[in-house]
């Protein structure tokens, strides 16, 4: 079997694994999106080796969506980490044979703390499994791994498990991008989200032409500003804009006579504008459904700006 033949198999075989688990997704996953959602705790996941990796994420995607998470190591837990552990927080468990020593070794303390706790298992009578107040099962027919030895399926099947409650969890809240850009100041979308237009329009050599210009200018003016348009003003009052797609579009239609042209031939008088107070994601949005890449920035009804996709 080739490489090719071999990627294709596994990838198939993972996703037989993920819908033989859709397929047992039930009462109990109610159970522990309830329990998150109603918790005034924090969610901590715990788990070993290649269980622990996709814990991680798994704690890190409910931290950036609105459920208060960290990830616990369970050998560090034993030796202190507990210490961090309130009543109050829900407790997720995971190991696929749910036998790992590392973990169960936990719960008698969090039975004691009177921790809510969910087990994430591939193994329905597993020790794990049975002292959880509620399991979610994560079983799949086979690992893509030939010897049936590397966690390949199961841990896929964890990793979509996690993304099905962070969803849900999401959906519980009423989870919003203005939410989610609280959480992510630093990336782009955070930036959008929470900036206002002001913040990134244009202000400074704006492309200007009279109403009175002629062709020549226009088109040097749209050419040196470097934004696609001009703006078209009458007594210093912006009153309209031309776009490369104007200038294309009426010259096209006048072909010899085009240097007969004056700005006001070519103009649009009635830009699209957004009010300089309005969010830069809300500016995209409207950029985006009305397909133009511009849009005139106002501030009391007077263009005081650009604002560029």
């Amino acid at each position: 079997m080739n490489v090719i033949d071999i990627a294709k198999d596994v990838i198939k075989t993972e996703i037989k694994g993920l819908d033989y688990m859709s397929s047992r997704i039930g009462q109990e996953f109610e159970q522990a999106v309830e329990a998150i959602i109603s918790t005034t705790g924090r969610t901590i996941i715990c788990g070993m080796g290649k269980s622990g990796i996709i814990g991680k994420k798994i704690a890190a995607s409910f931290a950036s969506t609105g459920t208060p998470s960290f990830f616990m190591h369970p050998g560090e837990a034993f030796h202190g980490d507990l210490g961090m552990v309130k009543p109050e927080d829900v407790f997720i468990a995971i190991s696929n044979s749910g036998e790992t020593d590392e973990v169960l070794k936990l719960l008698p303390f969090l039975r004691d703390n009177g921790n809510y706790i969910i087990a994430i298992t591939g193994k329905i009578e597993s020790t794990l499994a049975k002292h959880a107040h509620c399991h979610l099962d994560i079983a799949v027919p086979k690992e893509a791994c030939p010897l049936q030895l590397a966690p390949t399926s199961s841990t896929t099947a964890t990793l979509v498990l996690g993304d099905a409650l962070t969803i849900a969890l999401m959906e519980k809240r009423d989870f919003q991008p203005e939410n989610f850009a609280r959480f992510h100041p630093g990336g782009n979308l955070g930036r959008r989200l929470l900036s206002k237009v002001r913040d990134e329009m244009i202000i400074t050599s704006l492309p200007i032409v009279d109403v009175s210009d002629n062709l020549v200018n226009v088109i040097n003016t749209i050419s040196s500003g470097k934004l696609g348009l001009a703006l078209v003003s009458k007594n210093k009052e912006i009153i309209g804009v031309i776009t490369d797609g104007d200038l294309r579009r009426a010259i096209e239609a006048n072909m010899r006579n085009s240097f007969d042209l004056k700005a006001k031939d070519i103009a649009s008088f009635s830009p699209i504008t957004i009010d300089e107070s309005t969010s830069l994601i809300v500016a995209d949005e409207l950029m985006e459904s009305l397909s133009v890449t511009s849009l005139l920035v106002t501030k009391n009804d007077n263009v005081i700006g650009i604002i560029k996709k």
